[in-house]
């Protein structure tokens, strides 16, 4: 697994620990955490763009499975320096590529973007996957490239894969310090009593997924779903405006935000249909915005130092 050490990947990795299987993760740690991980995890703290060091991982635990959540995250960050982000999301992808079709990996797992794949103005929300991709940051660009590379191997090669669109997710774990996450960095600021910041006017909405869920997509694809790609997402859109009031109320907060200038690359509005997934992969999200904010707040009210 890459990325395994960050937000989603470390939730994976303790799921498929629960479940017995061998967990090996690579992981650079520029964003994730070692204290993520169960000590039983083998952890090795490389770069996904060193092929030779990925090779020698390859050669020594020869992996059934590949889940490749390793990548550059932040929207702005691509706009500030798409180079940087397509050695990472477009290079890095093609080493594990490269790399599972000569070591025999059985099946190649990768969670993309669908919440910056459909483009500023998609014909339809909620969105399914039919709909032509258009991204418009780097980022998303370089997300749409990987899936373009993992096709190409499943034909010609024989890769079996899965890949996973995610509307925005959020959860445990969630690095609360990068500028990707709004309900980790709105949670943790309202927590220690400190401004809370929204970009433009607050309107923007978007599709709220809880980590949880994102993580039963990942364990269901290992055995179905092969050749689709599936949105993973509620279908339901929240402004950040109503994000903030649900957890004003949780947290206690008694300040009002301050409104900033909106960032560049930033969607109006992404909202994902998730009918393919049920239909395919026999998923659905389980958990209620609420519900899912509920265990988030309480999981950084015990865990902020």
């Amino acid at each position: 697994m890459t990325g395994g050490a960050g937000f989603i990947g470390s939730n994976l990795a303790e799921e498929l620990l629960r479940r017995n299987y061998g967990v090996i993760v690579v992981d650079d740690l520029s964003t994730g955490n070692m204290e993520n991980l169960d000590p039983s995890i083998f952890l090795y703290n490389w770069d996904i763009r060193e092929f030779d060091s990925l090779e020698k991982l390859f050669k020594i635990h020869r992996p059934k499975y590949v889940f490749h959540l390793a990548a550059q995250i932040s929207v702005p960050d691509s706009v500030r320096d798409p180079k940087k982000d397509a050695d990472i999301n477009i290079i890095g992808t093609l080493n594990l590529l490269i790399l599972s079709k000569k070591y025999g990996v059985e099946k190649f797992i990768f969670s993309s973007s669908g919440g910056v794949m459909y483009g500023e103005t998609p014909p339809v929300f909620p969105t399914p996957e039919d709909v032509p991709a258009d991204p418009i940051s780097p980022y998303g660009i370089s997300k749409y490239s990987a899936e373009r590379y993992i096709i190409f191997f499943h034909r010609e090669h024989g890769l079996r894969y899965t890949i996973l669109r995610y509307s925005n997710v959020y959860g445990p774990k969630q690095n609360p310090y990068g500028e990707a996450g709004v309900v980790a960095i709105f949670t943790t600021r309202m927590l220690k009593d400190q401004d809370v910041e929204i970009y433009g006017d607050g309107e923007n909405i978007r599709d709220y997924v809880f980590v949880g869920d994102v993580v039963n997509a990942n364990i269901l694809a290992m055995e179905k779903a092969d050749g689709e790609i599936l949105n993973i997402g509620t279908g339901k859109g929240t402004t950040v405006n109503e994000l903030f009031e649900m957890l004003k109320k949780m947290t206690g907060y008694n300040r009002e935000a301050k409104h900033v200038a909106p960032r560049p690359g930033d969607l109006r509005k992404s909202v994902l249909d998730w009918s393919s997934a049920k239909e395919k992969l026999g998923w659905s999200p389980k958990y209620k915005l609420e519900d899912g904010l509920k265990l988030t707040v309480e999981w950084f009210r015990e865990n902020l130092p």
